[in-house]
Formats: structure tokens, sequence, C-alpha cells
């Protein structure tokens, strides 16, 4: 303790002075020209096939595991969110009508694309999807879902 007090007591004393104008006939100090600061160097990450372990891991994914930026339409929509509310015959195929989440109605066809996989088929009785499986430990990677247009967890 005794070591660092003449110290700061010495600092102390120094910058006090600095403040004070020169008497008369003292020569005026000139200030140091202040250098540039020194050039940071800037840090580049390599990802070489690797995720950036620097960015937010949720940043920009929804609740379902997709982007945020989540596509509208029948493109949006989840297998599991949408049902099959009726099904009509037009031009020598079939039609559903689904409802999203948000109460919107959709027609889908056959090959139609959803969020989450593509409408297989489109029968009387309901929607054949081919939903892409997303767990990476999985042998199977697509499977076939299928909604009714009247199902049981269907109240309405």
């Amino acid at each position: 303790m005794r070591a660092i007090l003449p110290t700061v007591v010495f600092a102390l004393l120094a910058t006090a002075g600095q403040g004070q104008t020169p008497a008369p006939g003292e020569p005026q100090a000139t200030p140091a020209p202040s250098q540039p600061p020194s050039a940071v160097e800037s840090y580049e990450y390599d990802r070489d096939g690797r995720r950036d372990p620097f960015l937010d891991l949720l940043a920009g994914i929804s609740a379902t595991g997709l982007p945020a930026e989540s596509l509208d339409g029948v493109r949006g929509l989840m297998t599991m969110e949408l049902s099959v509310r009726g099904v009509l015959f037009s031009q020598g195929a079939y039609v559903a009508m689904v409802q999203a989440p948000n109460d919107r109605t959709y027609t889908v066809r056959d090959g139609d694309t959803l969020a989450d996989g593509q409408i297989k088929s489109v029968t009387a009785e309901g929607l054949l999807i081919l939903q892409d499986v997303n767990d990476p430990l999985s042998l199977v990677k697509q499977r076939e879902v299928y909604r009714r247009l009247r199902s049981l967890e269907d109240p309405n």
C-alpha cells in the first residue's frame, strides 16, 4: 500500500498542473502531435463448411423450425397445421379445400408443395401428403401422412 501511495500522489500532482496557463514570459508548451490509432487487426472467420460459432442459433427461426420469413399461402403451411374442409371434383381431378390456423382457406391439387412436404394425391376422402422428416438420426427421410376430410381430431 505504501509503494502505491506515492505513485498516486505523483500522478495527481502531474495532472493538476496541466490545466494551468503559463505565466507571461514562459514559453508555451506545444501539445504532442496526436498519433493515429494503431490499426486494429480484424478477425475474419474461415468457415470451411462449419457454422459460425459467433452467430445466434435461434435468431431467425420460428417455433416450427422454419425460417422466420416463412412463405405465404400454401407453401407456408405445415402438414399438421392444415385441416381438410372439402373435396371437389374439377376438370377431371380432385381438388381439396384446406384451412390454415389463421382461418384462411386455400385450394390444393396433386403435386402442390407445403412447408414440410408435398401433396402426393387428393382423393374423395382427403389428402395424402409426403412429409419431410427433419430428424438427422432417422433413416426415413419422408413419411406418408393422410389428412381425412372428416377426421376425429377436428370437432368442426
